[in-house]
């Protein structure tokens, strides 16, 4: 079957969503008292127990589906721990046939709403956070869905500041970096230049002759 086949995305929506900044302020002024799944709660316990008394630089890969882009990300930091999150069980166990053997990572099926709580408040040593290729939800009624826009907002950014988003739309990561920005962290937006794709959507868009985009965020400190 051809990888070529991608569509692509479709929405009725013109830039930059006219609500976002409103809805980052709101989210960001909240406290976020929804209870945690017991399966993510127990998803974080086993990846605690991996970690053990480790104390070292800890990367996370949110969305990861089957994880091919955790393993990329695992053989290219050798010296850090991974942590792929997806909460389909059908992608999380295809992981298998994309693993390349390391041993300094896990790809863990969880809520990543909640895990990034969890983590936000183990404080765990996130050195890079990665969102690559998330559901952009295009169409304008659906802002609110896409996590720069939602009540995970804070927890994502309370995780760690360097942040690398993915997508072959580019109004997401546009909104992703103005509401980064009201975290006192800024974006560099530009076209993705490899030309080995890490995930399977990106090796379709590509195919499929799409545009894609990256978005590297730092925090003030770190330019």
């Amino acid at each position: 079957m051809s990888e070529g086949n991608s569509r692509s995305i479709t929405t009725n929506q013109i830039g930059v969503h006219e609500k976002l900044d409103e809805l980052v302020l709101k989210y960001k002024r909240s406290t976020n008292l929804r209870p945690i799944g017991e399966h993510t709660q127990a998803a974080f316990d086993e990846a605690q127990g991996w970690l053990g008394n480790y104390s070292g630089p800890i990367i996370l890969d949110s969305c990861c589906g089957v994880g091919e882009s955790t393993a990329h990300i695992a053989n290219a930091n050798p010296e850090c721990r991974v942590i792929g999150l997806d909460k389909s069980a059908l992608r999380v166990n295809k992981h298998q046939h994309y693993s390349a053997g390391q041993d300094n990572y896990r790809v863990i099926r969880a809520d990543v709403n909640d895990f990034w709580r969890l983590v936000a408040k183990a404080q765990w040593n996130v050195v890079q956070h990665y969102l690559l290729y998330p559901n952009p939800y295009p169409k304008k009624t659906q802002v609110q869905k896409r996590w720069h826009a939602s009540a995970a907002m804070p927890d994502l950014m309370s995780i760690t500041p360097n942040i690398e988003v993915r997508s072959n739309w580019l109004i997401y990561v546009m909104e992703f970096a103005q509401s980064a920005k009201q975290y006192g962290v800024e974006g560099r937006l530009s076209e993705v230049s490899s030309t080995t794709p890490i995930t399977p959507f990106e090796r379709k868009y590509t195919a499929s002759g799409q545009q894609c985009w990256q978005l590297v965020c730092n925090s003030d400190e770190a330019e």
